[in-house]
């Protein structure tokens, strides 16, 4: 596809230099325009510890070519730690830090990454529907993490308002969202790899939920997925892996491309 995005979730990780993913002697701040070098779009990460600033988005829209594309995650006040008086303030104010990215045309979509917990209840339909209208306007890309949400009036109420159904490639766990190859927007498919490393996701630790290498054979998998059922059914792909860990991410990434490649 010539609109896929395809790349990883974060790119500051200090390891990846002793990985030779960048250059030796490469600082946090020359991160990001060595990353671009190599893939042309990021999720960024951080927006879900802090809220984005206009100021820094802008900095960092001028630090990478044109056609380059951010996906930026959700705070985690409107997803994890939701304040029932303050949330419709956190979305305005997210909403106007992102603006830059979308002057700069440079925009994704915004991911909406819902914690483990959230299951679908009446109320927590409520909320979401409630942040979906306030988030109106905006490509928007969803991921759950419960498997109560596995339901036709989900994927049907979600192709009514053009959202992305994150397509989630992960362990095999009792209760997780499963890997369902659905596309529910027409312009915009969306799949997280996040490796399948059963034991370590359950460990609590990140260094060991995410260590996961994908084979040759479960990446031509995944590339037969994207050709075969996700690519025609949209315009436009993301493709992000967070098996980050010792730069694990980069070279999965770089193998999915040149099988893609391939295949054309």
């Amino acid at each position: 596809m010539d609109r896929l995005y395809a790349g990883t979730s974060g790119y500051a990780y200090s390891e990846w230099v002793a990985e030779g993913v960048y250059p030796t002697g490469t600082h946090a701040a020359g991160m990001l325009s060595a990353y671009a070098e190599m893939f042309k779009a990021t999720e960024l990460n951080y927006t879900w510890y802090q809220m984005p600033k206009a100021r820094s988005l802008e900095r960092m829209a001028a630090q990478v070519p044109r056609g380059f594309k951010f996906s930026v995650k959700l705070t985690r006040t409107m997803t994890h730690e939701v304040d029932k008086t303050a949330w419709i303030r956190e979305v305005l104010t997210f909403r106007q830090g992102i603006a830059p990215l979308e002057a700069a045309s440079c925009l994704l979509c915004i991911l909406v990454q819902l914690p483990p917990y959230f299951s679908r209840t009446p109320e927590r339909r409520i909320y979401l529907a409630a942040l979906l209208d306030e988030l109106s306007g905006l490509p928007v890309a969803v991921e759950f993490r419960h498997s109560s949400w596995v339901h036709d009036k989900v994927f049907y109420e979600f192709e009514r308002r053009a959202v992305t159904l994150v397509t989630v490639d992960g362990p095999d766990l009792p209760g997780f969202f499963p890997r369902l190859d659905i596309v529910t927007n027409p312009r915009l498919f969306y799949l997280r790899l996040h490796g399948r490393n059963s034991q370590g996701w359950g460990s609590g630790n990140m260094q060991k939920q995410f260590d996961y290498n994908y084979s040759n054979a479960e990446l031509k998998s995944v590339v037969a997925t994207i050709s075969n059922t996700l690519g025609p059914a949209a315009d436009t792909g993301a493709v992000f892996f967070n098996n980050h860990v010792r730069g694990q991410a980069p070279n999965n990434c770089r193998q999915l491309i040149n099988m893609l490649r391939s295949r054309s």
